[in-house]
């Protein structure tokens, strides 16, 4: 089976990566660096340099490949995933894109794709959690904490992104919602923070960010839903300085007659100071809570993890939990496990066992250990 990875990034590398051990894997990118630097380090991996913004050519671009995984930027993500399904290509996304996957739906059928989209961890195994209890439990509550963190911790801003800037940035700026008694609520990303203690790590900081996604439209009948991010605490300080400052616009503005986006401008000069080293180490904290009934008793399930830097693979942990779980999907389809045709979120995929339990199971063997709670 032909495979094509869309992004060869720290995430996208990985899960090419974990695919050649089973398929036959090209992986795409504009960057050359990039490229040059996978296929010498796994030669049986093919690459192509390709513009993936030039959406013309994905017909011609994606034939000889059966799924595409696809690990492009959040500010791409929507139209690479459009133009694949418009190729009729099966595609698993972990893309973090502001807008609704599901509008795609409708296409995706029409071409008789299956597109598994959010595929990461949150979005991504919080959904699958969701998904499966719901088909067991009257849902009443949902929360999630995720973060991904550097081990040394260096001022200011004791964070090292895993992915672009640029990406983060849009986290910290996009409008977070949240479902509360039943009705939407709105509130500005990096509101309402908290102080939370974590096993194996300490305190960190929550703040909403808008992590929902799917859910909110998939999962009406649950009556409270929420996502926050986690963070060392006093991250949220800075960050919001920056953003009052102005440092965040998109509005262009002259300096020296040169037009100039401030968030471009932040994006480059925080991906220095954000830049995650090849080999430094970092760790992702992730804790999934569903509350509700089970035959009209109250019951809890927790799932939780703290998953570091894989020093063996030199992998990132944030690619580990990430990109393996997108992987598991990838290969789950291909063993035949999932065959509607359509957008699926992972809660559409988690509430059937076989595959919850397949993805569960893949994580496991490649040492990303969920600890499951009940009570």
């Amino acid at each position: 089976m032909q495979i094509a990875v869309l992004g060869a990034g720290m995430v996208g590398r990985a899960m090419a990566i974990d695919l050649s051990s089973r398929f036959d894997v090209t992986s795409i990118d504009l960057s050359e660096n990039a490229l040059k630097s996978l296929s010498a380090a796994f030669p049986k991996i093919k690459t192509l340099k390709q513009d993936l913004s030039d959406y013309k050519s994905y017909p011609d671009l994606l034939k000889p490949y059966d799924i595409i995984v696809t690990a492009v930027p959040g500010f791409m993500g929507f139209n690479t995933l459009k133009a694949v399904i418009e190729s009729g290509k099966n595609v698993v996304d972990i893309s973090f894109f502001p807008e609704d996957a599901l509008e795609l739906d409708a296409l995706a059928k029409q071409k008789n794709v299956t597109a598994i989209v959010d595929c990461g961890v949150a979005p991504g195994i919080s959904n699958l959690v969701l998904g499966r209890y719901n088909e067991e439990l009257q849902i009443e509550n949902f929360e999630c904490y995720v973060g991904g963190l550097p081990k040394n911790r260096k001022k200011p801003f004791e964070y090292k992104a895993p992915f672009s800037p640029i990406d983060v940035i849009e986290e910290y700026t996009r409008p977070a919602r949240y479902v509360e008694n039943g009705h939407i609520v709105t509130k500005p990303a990096l509101s309402d923070t908290e102080l939370m203690e974590f096993d194996g790590v300490g305190t960190l900081e929550a703040f909403n960010t808008d992590g929902l996604r799917s859910i909110i439209f998939t999962m009406k009948h649950i009556p409270n839903m929420k996502e926050k991010t986690l963070r060392y605490p006093g991250h949220v300080e800075l960050i919001i300085a920056l953003q009052r400052s102005g440092f965040f616009d998109e509005t262009p503005i002259t300096i020296n007659n040169a037009s100039i986006s401030p968030r471009a401008f932040s994006s480059k000069i925080l991906f220095k100071e954000w830049k995650l080293g090849e080999e430094e180490e970092e760790f992702t904290v992730m804790k999934v809570i569903v509350r509700g009934k089970k035959n009209n008793k109250p019951f809890t399930a927790e799932y939780s993890i703290l998953d570091r830097y894989d020093a063996g693979t030199k992998t990132s942990s944030m690619a580990r939990t990430t990109g393996y779980t997108c992987t598991a999907a990838v290969n789950m389809f291909a063993d035949g496990l999932f065959k509607e045709k359509g957008v699926f979120p992972p809660e559409l995929v988690g509430n059937k066992k076989d595959c919850f339990d397949y993805i569960i199971n893949y994580l496991q063997k490649r040492n990303v250990n969920w600890i499951k709670k009940e009570y």
